[in-house]
Order: C-alpha cells, then structure tokens, then sequence
C-alpha cells in the first residue's frame, strides 16, 4: 500500500462547490483515499509520502476532448508522405508525454490512435494521459477525411497509422467501417459530419453524410456501449448529427440559435476548440500549410467566440478540447483563457474536468477530487479562477499526478 497525503491546499475540487483553503487530501495506491476540507489528516499506517503544498492550488487532472497525438506535424495533410509508420509512431508517443506533463491525465483522441498507443501508455511502456482511441476516423468519399489532393487520381489513402481514414459511402459502407473499428476496440467512433479547415477538397460551411449514414454508425456504436462524436462546423450539419443520434460535437463555430437548441435538447455535448484556429491562422504557413486552408481556418477563427455564444446562452453542456497540430500543441491550456471571452473561470474549470468527464462517461473515476476517484492531481502556483493563464507556464505546475504516480514534483 502507498499512500501520499497533500497537504495545506487551495482546492478547487470541480465538484461546483466554493475553493477550500487548507484542505487535505489523502492518496492510497491509485485512488483518492480522504478529502479533509479543515486539513487535520489522523493517524495512518506505514511509511507517507506529505507533499506541502503552501498553499498552492490543488485541482483534479485536467482533460482535453479533441486531440490528435497522431498529428506530429503541422501539416498532418502531408505528414504520411514523408514519415514512416515506425517513426510517425515514436512521435506521436513523445506528443503523448508532452500532453501529460501540461497537466492533462486523460484525454480523448478524436481520430488517429490506434488501441495499441492506448496500450502502450497503459502498460507503463511510456508515459502519458489516460487515453480514449477513435482508430480511423470516418469520411465520405471527398470529405473532411478523404486527403486526396483535388488534382490526385488515386484510390483513398489506407497506407498508414496516425491522421488517416476510413473512406465510406452510404449506410452499408459506413456502418462496415464502424464495426471494423469496433473489432479493433476503439473507445468511441468518429465521423465527419461536414467540411474541414485542413482538408484539400471540401469547403467549410457545408454537410457530409446524410442523417441515415450517420444514425447506421450511432446504432452500431450504441450496440456495443460506445457513442459518436462528430466533426461539424456549420450549422446543418450540427443539426443533422444529433438528429442521428451523435452524442459530441466537435468544433460548432458556424453554429446559430436553431443548432445550440438541438444540441441542448438533445442532451448532447459540444466541444469547442478554440486556441486550433488561433495558432494555425498565425503559424500554419511555416509548418506548409496551404493558403486554401489558412482562408478555411480564418473563417472558423472568426466565428468561434459567436459559434460558443450561442452554445453557452442555450444552455449546452460545452466540453473542453483543443485540436492542435504538431510543435503548436504547446498551446493547449490556452483554450481556457479563450473560452473565458464567454463563460466564467470556474465554467471553464468545469469544462475541462468534470464535464468532461460525463462527457467520457467517467464521472465514477476522474473529474473531480472525491474520495474514490482515480489520484489524478495538478498542483499550480496561482489562483486559476483569477488567471487562467496560470496553466500555460510549465514552472506553475508544480505537481502532476496521474492515478496515484506523480509524474512531477518540484515543490
């Protein structure tokens, strides 16, 4: 038994409830243990591990909804043309690290990792968030996933692991593809539900899949416990994605009313991904990103803060993720200090650990500091819920602990 008490915390435990100053919280093994709001911690048996924090602000593991630890490049239209697998491999692996050690112990990948890198992380082969796999994204023929350049006759691409998809058309094909990831124990599916800033032969503000192709991935995922999530921009393809059944929404910018309605009453999620749009507009072009995507990413740019406005006013449950690409994944935890344009700083908290975590359908075991829940901890110097920007430093966190193994400590 290993058991690591935290000591004279400001918690903000994601729970909804007012900061405690002083509190305690106890660690046995890979599970929260106690939550001792006055910080008096009794007697405990064998050897412990206090780690005092002076004050600094204790929160569970952050999470993020939307990454791709397969994009290793900036320009992931063209990055499996000059990488090889075993290397695109070793790259995505160190992106998972970096993921970890910005504080984020789970996440979810939203198309790209295969089980065998969620596998890894598990075994203790390397380290890095607990991580939910989507395998092949899924895409009509000339959709957000199809990375055929327009002047490239040739068969859809399936050469490689990493930022490749299934290429399916109509019900039989799409549900097809589906089982084919399910056989390959992906945690959730995804589809592309409209056009794309990074893909080379679609438009942005328009609909891919038709409601029944989507609704034949829904039946299939729900078959086996598992749901959908669905990139979307515009507003139709919003609206035809829930009413397939689509449980998350990925991106939303060019949302109105009509959709944040449907999304809500629904009682589906969106996922914003703000800080993406941010850093591809103003470094995409160094890293080989073509004019026709940088005008793509522009107009999402542009619409994110209303897109999310609409979103927060209907009342939906807005998660948390952030979609970077390649070296510009640094930029994470700038996706709060975004969000906050439009929610307060404890919502943006919330949205990216207990939201979330319903979101994952793990309520039960991340999200929150309670007792019975995974030890996933960060402690940051600063008082989040008046700066965001406490997270965007590396040298504020100060702790970073994912189910019970502390990964950093610099106290």
């Amino acid at each position: 038994m290993s058991l690591t008490v935290l000591t004279n915390a400001f918690l903000i435990d994601c729970t909804g409830t007012d900061p405690l100053g002083g509190a305690a919280v106890v660690v046995e093994d890979d599970r929260i243990k106690e939550v001792l709001p006055n910080g008096r911690v009794g007697p405990l048996p064998g050897p412990v591990t206090t780690l005092d924090l002076k004050g600094a602000t204790l929160l569970p593991g952050l999470t993020d909804a939307h990454v791709h630890i397969c994009a290793v490049e900036g320009n992931i239209t063209d990055q499996h043309r000059y990488l090889p697998p075993s290397l695109l491999a070793a790259k995505a692996l160190r992106r998972a690290e970096e993921c970890l050690m910005q504080g984020f112990t789970t996440v979810r990948d939203a198309g790209g990792a295969d089980y065998g890198f969620r596998e890894a992380i598990e075994d203790g082969l390397y380290p890095g968030p607990r991580l939910l796999v989507s395998g092949h994204y899924i895409s009509q023929t000339g959709g957000h996933g199809d990375k055929r350049r327009r002047a490239e006759w040739i068969p859809p691409i399936d050469c490689c692991i990493g930022m490749i998809g299934s290429i399916a058309d109509g019900e039989a094909e799409v549900r097809k593809a589906a089982r084919e990831q399910i056989r390959r124990d992906v945690n959730q599916i995804k589809i592309m539900a409209s056009g794309g800033a990074m893909s080379p032969s679609d438009e942005l503000d328009t609909t891919q899949f038709t409601v029944a192709e989507m609704r034949a991935a829904v039946e299939e995922a729900q078959a086996v416990g598992k749901y959908v999530l669905a990139h979307a921009y515009s507003d139709g393809a919003v609206r035809n994605a829930v009413a397939a059944g689509v449980r998350s929404i990925e991106h939303g910018n060019l949302i109105r009313e009509a959709a944040a309605k449907a999304i809500r009453d629904a009682g589906a999620f969106l996922v914003p991904t703000m800080v993406t749009y941010e850093a591809i507009y103003r470094e995409g072009k160094r890293y080989g990103i073509g004019d026709h995507q940088i005008h793509k990413i522009n107009l999402a740019r542009e619409q994110s803060v209303q897109g999310l406005t609409y979103a927060y006013r209907a009342g939906c449950k807005i998660g948390s993720g952030s979609d970077l690409l390649g070296d510009m994944m640094v930029q994470r935890a700038v996706e709060f200090e975004l969000k906050a344009q439009v929610m307060t700083p404890m919502e943006v908290l919330l949205s990216a650990t207990r939201v979330n975590a319903e979101l994952f359908r793990m309520s039960d075991r991340i999200g929150t500091v309670e007792a019975g829940k995974y030890a996933d901890l960060v402690v940051v110097t600063g008082d989040p819920l008046r700066n965001l920007r406490v997270f965007q430093t590396q040298d504020n966190l100060k702790v970073i602990m994912k189910g019970g193994r502390l990964y950093k400590r610099t106290l």
